[in-house]
């Protein structure tokens, strides 16, 4: 892990050894791949910021096999247009309650929560980092978000955070730098 350490932080062998066995990663959207803020133009369209290093993060772990999906309180078609351009399939909008969703893509995949990353910012997402086997809160998360989880990034959420974590568990598994597309 000494490459992760030397471009993030220290990591514990508990959070290597769960990102050893991670086949699906799940993110939250407002708050992770942008940094919250939501932005309404006078005519009502909404605008949201997307990191390209977030892009190329999820890129490079479907690349691996390893399955990225988004759950999401709010319904968005940029975030539809966003996961789509990356190559995301399981995007679930509109969730109220994540779990229902999360215990549908666990039987899609047929994967126990010790093959999952999920990482988030606020409440809704707590539930999830506390039982998946790598619970990620984003730099910036809700500060009783982060002490559920296992793992706290060194980057802000819209700013890095995915792509962090993706870092983490492409290191982790030896798989790392194996990408070399885009991050479109």
């Amino acid at each position: 892990m000494n490459l992760f350490e030397t471009m993030y932080q220290l990591v514990t062998d508990d959070v290597a050894n769960a990102a050893k066995q991670v086949k699906l990663v799940i993110c939250d959207v407002d708050g992770v791949f942008s940094d919250g803020r939501i932005y309404l133009g006078n005519d009502g369209e909404e605008l949201k910021a997307f990191h390209t290093r977030d892009g190329y993060g999820v890129k490079a772990l479907l690349n691996e096999n390893i399955a990225v999906a988004v759950i999401t309180g709010r319904n968005s078609r940029i975030v539809e247009k966003r996961m789509t351009a990356l190559g995301v399939t399981d995007i679930y909008q509109g969730c109220e309650n994540k779990q229902v969703a999360y215990q549908e893509l666990l039987q899609k995949y047929q994967l126990t929560d010790a093959q999952v990353a999920y990482i988030g910012d606020d409440f809704p997402d707590l539930l999830l980092i506390k039982q998946v086997g790598l619970g990620v809160a984003v730099q910036d998360a809700h500060p009783l978000v982060s002490m559920g989880a296992k793992y706290i990034t060194k980057l802000n959420g819209g700013f890095g955070a995915v792509r962090e974590l993706s870092d983490l568990i492409l290191i982790s598994q030896d798989k790392f730098n194996r990408y070399s597309g885009t991050s479109a």
